[in-house]
């Protein structure tokens, strides 16, 4: 299926039915690699990778999906380039669209990965920024549908932080219409365009009780508290340990619910490690389809 759209930003940039069939696209490409290895569908395709921010997963993904389908991908750290000399982000956009057929950057401000994509003419994926990380949520429901077998009437609880991983995963909630529990502290709800685009699509609750959404929960995630907000340290001591994802609220989801987290992980904090490293955690499979699920999305921009 041809995506409709030149960017993605923030996943609300796809059709339900776009969405849904890059995550079954990723599950055959997973079980058929070598064939895809051979072929080399994006043989003389370039990938800009543009850093402000450190990355290990998503570099590390995009460059190796990229040699595996024969392509070659550019690790520019922004300190490197003439970004971080004033050149402004629409030049760089126009400059790079005549050199390269794809650019992924890795922002702070959402606003920046926006300009990046309006003055741009090739695709532009947004690696992370402070707002979204959709690559992220396309490896997390790919995880997902390939330990439940499918996504409907699935209810997903997010316990932590409304970072940027939590919109984009509010975002796949709504296009595959799984029901979601987000619990915050609500000083760190997530952004209100993500809850209203659920809003329209989809079930979603918010919630200060992490026991609420754990309750009967097929999926549980979480993320690192230090992820956005780390500027107040102190603050976030104080209202972050009552959504710790611990064996107690583990046990208040279903017996076979499993465990997601985007990594990297701090244990003894945001999680501990009997549910990390015990038999219902799932971030090692959730880790490595970030390769797959990035081939698949590459793949439906890069060719026809």
């Amino acid at each position: 299926m041809t995506l409709k759209t030149k960017d993605i930003l923030t996943l609300g940039e796809l059709t339900a039915d776009e969405f849904n069939d890059l995550l079954k696209t990723t599950i055959k490409m997973k079980e058929n690699r070598n064939s895809t290895l051979q072929s080399k569908p994006l043989q003389n395709k370039t990938l800009a990778m543009i850093f402000q921010k450190p990355s290990t997963r998503t570099r590390i993904s995009f460059e190796v999906g990229m040699y595996q389908l024969g392509g070659y991908a550019l690790n520019l750290a922004s300190s490197e380039m003439q970004l971080d000399r004033g050149e402004t982000i629409e030049d760089t956009a126009r400059t790079l669209s005549r050199y390269v057929d794809c650019i992924m950057a890795r922002v702070y401000d959402h606003e920046s990965i926006q300009r990046l994509a309006k003055h741009s003419t090739v695709p532009v994926i947004n690696g992370l920024s402070n707002s979204f990380h959709p690559c992220q949520t396309l490896a997390d429901f790919t995880t997902i549908l390939e330990h439940k077998g499918s996504l409907q009437d699935l209810r997903i609880a997010w316990v932590g932080d409304g970072n940027n991983v939590c919109n984009s995963l509010i975002y796949g909630a709504a296009l595959s219409e799984a029901t979601i529990y987000v619990a915050t502290p609500k000083e760190y709800q997530p952004i209100s365009s993500a809850v209203q685009y659920a809003n329209n699509h989809t079930e979603i609750h918010l919630t200060s009780n992490a026991a609420e959404a754990a309750k009967n929960a097929d999926v549980v995630v979480t993320d690192t508290f230090k992820s956005i907000h780390d500027a107040d340290g102190a603050r976030m001591a104080k209202l972050f340990p009552k959504y710790q994802v611990n064996d107690s609220l583990m046990s208040l989801a279903k017996d076979d619910a499993i465990f997601l987290h985007c990594l990297p992980a701090t244990r003894g904090s945001e999680v501990t490690s009997s549910v990390i490293d015990g038999p219902r955690s799932v971030v090692w499979d959730e880790a490595e389809n970030r390769l797959h699920s990035q081939k698949t999305l590459l793949l439906r921009l890069l060719t026809d």
